[in-house]
């Protein structure tokens, strides 16, 4: 059975970093795909990033040249690594095993002003 689990979230001052990971079990990681996503209070859960498991990636626009995911297959892990941070980032962050119903439980990231 697949299993996500996030951490690294907290709370940190608009332009300042925190890096996120998700780690896997339960499945083969090299050749899984893996996205973030976020949801904000009162809004639907958006889409940030994801990485391939060849290791190209995309993001949303919102946050594109800020943040950054990146695996590591040893560790079964993958990470988002989220630069100048803004308050328009507070959000609970998940990740999921792109294609399917997999979801970890979340973490919270909080951005002050």
């Amino acid at each position: 059975q697949v299993q996500l689990v996030e951490s690294g979230g907290g709370l940190v001052q608009a332009g300042g970093s925190l890096r996120l990971s998700c780690a896997a079990s339960g499945i083969t990681f090299s050749i899984i795909a893996i996205g973030w996503y976020r949801q904000a209070p009162g809004k639907q859960r958006e889409f940030v990033g994801r990485i391939q498991s060849g290791g190209s990636t995309d993001y949303a626009g919102s946050v594109k040249g800020r943040f950054a995911i990146s695996r590591d297959n040893a560790k079964k892990t993958v990470y988002l690594q989220m630069n100048s941070l803004k308050p328009e980032d507070t959000a609970v962050y998940y990740c999921n095993l792109l294609g399917t119903s997999s979801w970890g439980q979340g973490t919270q990231v909080t951005v002050s002003s």
